[in-house]
Formats: C-alpha cells, structure tokens, sequence
C-alpha cells in the first residue's frame, strides 16, 4: 500500500507512548510499499516532539534524517533539507521549510517577528527581515 503518513502516527512510532498504537504505526510503515510524508506532517512532528515530548533538536534531526534516508519515503526534499539546516543551527524545522516553499513560489523576503528564525536565517545567507 501506498500511505500518506499523519504526524500522530510517526510520533506513535518514535516515543512509543502508547504501546498498541506503536504497533500498529511500525506496522503500517513497514509494509508500506511508499510512505509519503508531507512538509507540513514534518513541521508538525518536529513541534510535537519538543513542545510535547522535549526532545533535544539532535534527536528530533535523528528521526526526521531517518526518514529522509528510507528508500520508501517520498518528501520534498530540498524542503526537508533547508528545514534540517535550520533545526541544526538551533531554530525550528518549520522556519527553514517555510522559507524554502516561500523563496520557491516566488518570494525574496523572509519576514517574522521571531528574532532567531531571522538573525539564524541571515547567518546562512538567506533574505530574512525581523519586523
């Protein structure tokens, strides 16, 4: 079967909080013949192991690089890739997605009022506006 995954069942799968549903998720993503996960079900997964759970970023990096290497899984990639920049320099996954879909739909400007999304931005050469 070809899945689109939900967040709920990669985090079931990774803090194993709920032992049936643990199951069940490793399950289905083993015999999944293609896994798809979404930029958003990663943004979402990546805020829910640290706000929830407190995962270190190296940790939550580990499990989204995990997926990111499965030869079943399909994501948008250079999404995942600048969302990973962003979490390894010590932001948040979500930002560095964002501005990579942005700068891709036609954007030239990151602009926020999160001052280290911002000032972690511009350290990697990026468009980025504190407001």
């Amino acid at each position: 079967m070809r899945i689109i995954a939900d967040t709920n069942v990669l985090v079931r799968s990774v803090v194993r909080d709920d032992a049936d549903q643990a199951l069940v998720a490793d399950a289905t993503l083993r015999d999944a013949s293609l896994i798809v996960v979404t930029v958003a079900c990663l943004c979402e997964f990546a805020w829910v192991l640290r706000k929830t759970y407190g995962f270190a970023r190296s940790d939550i990096s580990a499990a989204i690089r995990a997926l990111h290497a499965a030869g079943n899984v399909e994501m948008n990639r250079p999404a995942v890739e600048a969302g990973l920049s962003l979490l390894d320099a010590g932001g948040d996954f979500a930002d560095g997605a964002i501005y990579h879909e942005g700068e891709w739909l036609g954007g030239e400007m990151f602009v926020s009022f999160d001052r280290k999304a911002v000032t972690l931005l511009k350290a990697q050469g990026r468009a980025a506006q504190l407001l």
